[in-house]
């Protein structure tokens, strides 16, 4: 089968990219990119975040990727919604050519490399077990570059290009250092099986330990009280605290890739099959390691770690598999059984989107006018407030209803005061932010029902100098701007 696709098919590949944005939304302010967005507006404009920046400044100064974004603004003169769009288009198509890559390795009819395709761009949002991730996000972070990267490195791991799978693992590495072990790990393990013998009990027991020592363990700080809660506050970083129902997403598709595997080397599809046996490995050894660091106390400082994110590369393989294995054999040239398939697929993760969006569009494309007040009140922050203002806000207003878990500093480009949603997030990855966040949370506790002088002592200690409240706002608070359920509020 040819090794690169047609012009043809790229623009197909395009055009998938594009129907995936259509069904599975758009929403560049919310969840993560509360750290990612803030790395490039900074980047943009320095005068920015003058306070409270080492929340996302953490995560940006260990990753190329807010300077690589901004600097494509400056290159093209994109407005920067236009650009974040344009950029995570382009890391979808990515991962779909990557996809496409891996079924022309795998399989031997175009038909099956489609199916793969077409499966894992109707599931790009499917939830990978316990890991809080999702196969590619409805907006752009690190992650959406660093996906296709470690598949590429997967890729030219198996074709013997060397030199291409260093550039791409330099390239993960300056954009998502953590991501980069998990493809590393992948590839390690097909490149030992690729002597074409078989692989014995005892080897397999040394590629497992071999996947293991590529953890980074070491060089991590006690664990202070305030950096135990926030731990605690994540179920997902222990693995023994995962519901049932998340287990099952871990063993119910390595069952399955073993049968895969069985289906392979029936059909004489050697490669499939190695792969196949490599990524039970892989994950198993993956698992192992997170239930040595989940079960004693002494390990608490390495959850953060998150060994089970190996689930997220062996998810998009494993659905590329199973997609070109029910094209080659279900699907076939029926252009009914595919419609059969992926309609209702597609309209069902569509449908699980616009719940976990309900108050918001579809679609937030940049210059399209938002449905959600918080939105609509953080746009009339960045537009009509100083550069260093200083906010405070509810401590959990990205889980409150109809705020749709969008991003205080992604959108109005503003400091604020530490949160308890996603700012915990940061403290999880750097334990020097925990007794800062400590602080400021406590704060902001009983923010329902802050009046006047509680507003006052958020001045005189923290210097802030607006708040966002919901309406009714307090009495005796100067509000220049209100919609139907918030007030942004001036602090004298």
């Amino acid at each position: 089968m040819k090794e690169y696709p047609s012009s043809k098919e790229l623009a197909l590949l395009l055009l998938t990219a594009v129907l995936a944005i259509v069904v599975h939304g758009y929403h560049p302010g919310v969840e993560d990119a509360e750290i990612y967005l803030p790395g490039i507006h900074k980047a943009l404009n320095p005068q920015l975040y003058p306070q409270n920046a080492a929340f996302f400044a953490s995560h940006a100064r260990l990753t190329l990727f807010p300077n690589l974004i901004a600097a494509s603004v400056r290159v093209t003169h994109l407005p920067l919604g236009w650009a974040v769009f344009l950029w995570h288009l382009f890391s979808i198509f990515l991962v779909l050519l990557g996809a496409w890559h891996i079924g022309r390795l795998v399989f031997r009819t175009s038909i099956a490399q489609w199916g793969g395709v077409a499966l894992l761009a109707s599931l790009l949002t499917i939830p990978v077990a316990g890991t809080a991730l999702y196969i590619m996000d409805e907006y752009l972070t690190t992650r959406s570059l660093s996906t296709p990267a470690v598949l590429f490195i997967v890729i030219n791991v198996v074709e013997r290009k060397f030199l291409r799978a260093f550039l791409w693992t330099l390239f993960t590495a300056l954009i998502h250092p953590l991501m980069i072990v998990f493809g590393l790990a992948y590839g390690g393990l097909l490149f030992w099986m690729d002597r074409r013998q078989p692989l014995t009990f005892d080897r397999q027991k040394t590629a497992a330990v071999a996947v293991a020592l590529l953890l980074p363990f070491g060089f991590f700080p006690p664990a202070t009280d305030a950096y135990r809660e926030v731990l605690n506050s994540r179920p997902y970083f222990f693995l023994l605290r995962w519901q049932w129902y998340e287990w099952v997403g871990i063993f119910a598709p390595l069952i399955m890739l073993w049968w895969f595997r069985a289906l392979a080397r029936r059909q004489g599809l050697t490669l499939l099959e190695r792969m196949c046996t490599a990524l039970v490995i892989f994950e198993l050894a993956f698992f192992l390691i997170a239930l040595a660091i989940t079960v004693p106390a002494r390990f608490l400082s390495f959850v953060e770690l998150q060994p089970m994110r190996s689930l997220h590369l062996l998810y998009i393989v494993f659905f590329v598999f199973l997609g070109g294995l029910l094209a080659q054999h279900i699907l076939k040239h029926q252009v009914w059984r595919w419609l059969m398939l992926f309609l209702p697929l597609c309209a069902g993760m569509a449908y699980a989107q616009r719940q976990t969006f309900p108050a918001s569009s579809h679609l937030e494309l940049p210059g399209t006018a938002p449905r959600n007040a918080w939105v609509e009140a953080f746009l009339w922050v960045r537009d009509k407030t100083p550069v260093d203002a200083y906010f405070g806000l509810d401590p959990h207003f990205m889980a409150l209803p109809g705020e749709d878990q969008h991003g205080f500093r992604a959108i109005a480009e503003r400091s604020r005061l530490a949160d308890s949603i996603k700012d915990s997030g940061a403290v999880s990855m750097f334990p020097a932010l925990a007794g800062t966040w400590k602080e400021q949370v406590e704060a902001l506790q009983s923010w329902d029902n802050f009046q006047l002088v509680d507003f006052q002592r958020l001045h005189q200690r923290f210097g802030v100098d607006w708040v966002v409240v919901q309406r009714p706002a307090p009495v005796n608070l100067s509000c220049p701007y209100q919609n139907h359920s918030l007030a942004v509020c001036r602090l004298q």
